[in-house]
């Protein structure tokens, strides 16, 4: 297939946290808000002339001063992200906001407030208390903790606008820009989709780290390609895919996996589009903030929820990604030292393999995965192994046709 128009601009944009486009918001008196975590509502932060970036560290290399701070026995992400503040990559940012999910998470934030590593005279932090179980005590307290932590600062620090009114502006322009991602995830249920694994990954990640109102117009211009996209008469893949894990900001784990000849149909895992990029219901009667607020909870899928109800939603929900997208497999990936994700990726991918009865492999990786051939490998033969199990059912169903 021809490249789509605006790829290689998306990815130049992906080199930098602080890209063309943060740049130009910044240029127009706009107050950046880095946040890490689904528990924090992107859909609010981007109110009035505030924008989320989500945080980011393209092109880790060394992480020898955030492991003297923070050890090596941390997830690299979060490594990788306090290297970047020591190397001056965040001092773009306004406000960093934050969720009280993993104590590696706590010690970034802790690090980079207490080190004073982000030089920016206006700089505002917060952590939420984010609850553990869905109840309507939680909802409420979450939401009272997303008004008083995030957007009442907002307001009093920075003049932000938070009324009704622009609130919901936020919302409907973040529903926009889901509904194009709702749209261009139907292609990939096709057999031969118009839009490859990495494209998708490309296209969601700099929806993520860019400015929501500078960012949608080619995100609707590439929506509109993608739908006159002349498409390659052969199916270029092996396998169908879907990826479920922890957090995956680097589309080259992506451009691996379609190396090794596997098309990844759903992306359930941080930084993903399931959940991310559905969206929210709304209506005139409840207060946006509650509404909102109740849609992240209820749609988030971290393992840090350990009601079993919880836990066996995870469950059903990749099966039921698994079924939708037509899926031949699912990889479970998992950020090395992550400790929810850890003990998720154990138990969750022997129940989806053993009694669900799903082709599943479980990897762990680093933050950075390109250069991984052990993990090529391991993909490899994983996706070797779906395609022996096409082979031989597609055999079975011959001979029971003959019979």
């Amino acid at each position: 297939m021809k490249d789509l128009k605006h790829i290689h601009y998306f990815t130049a944009l992906l080199e930098d946290a602080n890209n063309e486009l943060v740049r130009a918001a910044k240029k127009d008196g706009g107050i950046a808000v880095g946040y890490t975590c689904y528990y924090i509502p992107e859909a609010l932060l981007n109110v009035g002339n505030a924008f989320s970036v989500r945080l980011r560290a393209p092109k880790t290399g060394s992480l020898d001063i955030s492991q003297y701070y923070m050890g090596s026995m941390n997830c690299s992400y979060v490594r990788a992200l306090l290297e970047r503040a020591f190397e001056g990559g965040y001092h773009f940012l306004d406000a960093f906001f934050s969720s009280e999910t993993c104590q590696q998470m706590n010690r970034l934030v802790e690090n980079i407030y207490e080190l004073k590593l982000i030089d920016n005279g206006t700089f505002y932090h917060s952590i939420i208390d984010a609850p553990l179980k869905i109840s309507p005590h939680g909802i409420k307290h979450y939401t009272n903790q997303i008004r008083t932590h995030f957007l009442e600062p907002l307001r009093d620090q920075f003049g932000i606008d938070i009324s009704e009114t622009a609130l919901r502006n936020a919302v409907a322009e973040h529903n926009r820009m889901c509904a194009i991602f709702e749209e261009i995830s139907e292609l990939r249920k096709a057999d031969n989709p118009g839009i490859t694994a990495t494209e998708f990954h490309i296209l969601n990640l700099v929806s993520y780290s860019c400015p929501t109102g500078l960012i949608l117009p080619y995100l609707e211009e590439t929506l509109v390609e993608l739908k006159k996209r002349k498409l390659d008469p052969k199916i270029p893949y092996r396998a169908r895919v879907v990826v479920v894990g922890s957090e995956m900001d680097d589309y080259g784990f992506t451009e691996l996996i379609e190396y090794c000849g596997a098309y990844v149909v759903a992306d359930r895992y941080c930084f993903g589009s399931m959940p991310g990029r559905q969206q929210i219901p709304i209506n005139d009667d409840e207060d946006i903030v509650e509404v909102v607020c109740r849609f992240y909870l209820e749609t988030n899928q971290c393992p840090r929820f350990m009601s079993q109800e919880k836990v066996q939603e995870r469950r059903d929900v990749v099966k039921a990604l698994y079924d939708e997208y037509n899926a031949d497999g699912i990889i479970y990936e998992q950020m090395k030292f992550c400790d929810y994700w850890g003990y998720e990726r154990a138990v969750a991918s022997f129940v989806l393999h053993e009694e669900m009865g799903i082709p599943t492999v479980a990897l762990d990786r680093e933050y950075t995965v390109q250069a991984s051939g052990q993990l090529r490998t391991r993909v490899q033969a994983f996706v070797e192994s779906l395609e022996i199990k096409k082979i031989q059912k597609a055999k079975n169903q011959n001979e029971g046709e003959k019979k």
